[in-house]
């Protein structure tokens, strides 16, 4: 038998140089260039809107509006067969809560309290009791409490947490208005739970259909479903009252649900809708801002902001909340000043008050005769200068006191800059 000339014996295999054998990077990189080379010869499918692939937890890798569960601080849809502890995360929640003593061990002896924060759709949030055997931690779905039947919710907070939030709010932990838990989530629960969800979305937009054909002046703004979908709450907004009675029998009919009607004012609504203020943070009343104040425009007078209604109003129509932020800061400082309407009489002529630096502790007077110029004049002197024409000396000046004088810019409206032909100068 003759041998095959291209055939290396097994000695002559072992005594190859070691340095031209392909190394484990080169070897990593041609099983790379393979396979990127067999994806390009396979044809391309075009994907077609409505059937996206779906990622680990049901939402979609192409479109995050198509995730239902974002409102309820899920990163997607939980699946029944898998962990439901991947699916809360703290970064997709409206008003998320720190447990900074979580890692604090309890005293020995000490009675863990056996309630637990349960978050629902978007800002709505309630506190359960928790059976003695049972054992919750943050992230768990659990099937709680209801009128009528049961609702499903997400444990936000657990432990010596909760004791604090329930003083805040004002509720004794004793008490037996505390609804309770049921039980953690089955797979008949969360099935159930999740068609309901999926199903919000259509029936608002469904309600609004009905409500204008009815003719009523009211917006659905939000349609939250009951985990056991035995039952739905409708959010609206209407400046006068609403007679919504046929509604009601219309949506009963129509969701074979219980329908209940909540109205909510104009801030509640930009807080369950969320959005991006002026400033290009998410609204504070959709983030961390749980509790609403009055805003009136003296806030902004106090502050010397523009009443521009434009400016000072926020996604919801109203005086915006962070007017608010700084404006005790202001009347604290603002204490030390005179009243405006105080003259300062000098030789030259008495001056009126034009504006005030108030952190700067300065203010701008200008004289009657001569509002074009102003002078700057820090707050001790115009103190100064009030005390001594109440002692009935004056004065020659207010230059001598002043640390800047400005003239007055006149007023440009950008009309000239729509000019076409103002770059042909140039």
């Amino acid at each position: 038998m003759e041998e095959n000339e291209d055939q290396v014996p097994e000695e002559e295999q072992n005594t190859e140089p070691e340095q031209d054998q392909p190394s484990e990077n080169e070897a990593i990189y041609e099983a790379y260039r393979r396979k990127t080379a067999a994806e390009e010869e396979q044809p391309q499918v075009e994907i077609v809107p409505g059937t996206e692939p779906e990622l680990e937890f049901g939402g979609s890798a192409y479109d995050s509006s198509k995730n239902p569960f974002l409102s309820r601080g899920c990163c997607g849809s939980p699946e029944p067969h898998q962990k439901s502890n991947g699916v809360y995360q703290h970064s997709c929640s409206k008003f998320d809560t720190f447990d900074w003593i979580k890692s604090i061990p309890l005293p020995a002896g000490y009675i863990k309290l056996d309630v637990v924060e349960v978050r629902f759709k978007n800002s709505r949030k309630d506190f359960f009791r928790v059976p003695p055997d049972v054992e919750l931690e943050t992230g768990d779905i659990v099937a709680v409490e209801a009128s009528p039947g049961h609702d499903i919710g997400i444990v936000t907070i657990s432990g010596e947490l909760v004791r604090f939030q329930l003083k805040k709010k004002g509720i004794d932990p004793a008490s037996q208005d505390i609804r309770k838990v049921y039980r953690r989530a089955r797979l008949a629960d969360i099935e159930k739970w999740v068609s309901a969800v999926e199903t919000e979305s259509p029936t608002m937009f469904r309600s609004r259909e009905i409500a204008d054909h009815l003719g009523l002046l009211m917006k659905i703004n939000d349609v939250e479903i009951q985990g056991d979908n035995t039952k739905a709450i409708f959010y609206y907004t209407a400046d006068d009252r609403v007679d919504f009675r046929e509604l009601i029998k219309v949506l009963a009919e129509e969701f074979h649900v219980r329908i209940e009607m909540r109205q909510i004012g104009a801030r509640q609504e930009a807080s369950r809708l969320g959005g991006l203020g002026t400033c290009g943070r998410e609204l504070c009343c959709s983030t961390w801002l749980s509790e609403f104040c009055s805003v009136s425009t003296n806030t902004a007078r106090v502050q010397q902001l523009s009443l521009n209604p434009q400016k000072l109003a926020g996604q919801c129509g109203k005086l915006k909340c962070c007017l608010n932020y700084e404006y005790d800061t202001y009347m604290d400082a603002i204490k030390d000043f005179p009243g405006t309407e105080i003259r300062l009489k000098t030789a030259k002529g008495d001056a009126i008050h034009q504006k005030s630096d108030i952190f700067g502790q300065i203010m701008w007077y200008s004289y009657v005769n001569d509002q074009q110029n102003l002078l700057a004049i820090p707050l001790k002197n115009v103190l100064h200068i009030i005390d001594e024409n109440k002692g009935g000396r004056i004065p020659e000046n207010l230059e001598d006191f002043a640390n800047l004088t400005e003239q007055k810019r006149e007023f440009d409206n950008g009309i000239s800059q729509d000019d076409l032909t103002r770059f042909d100068h140039l």
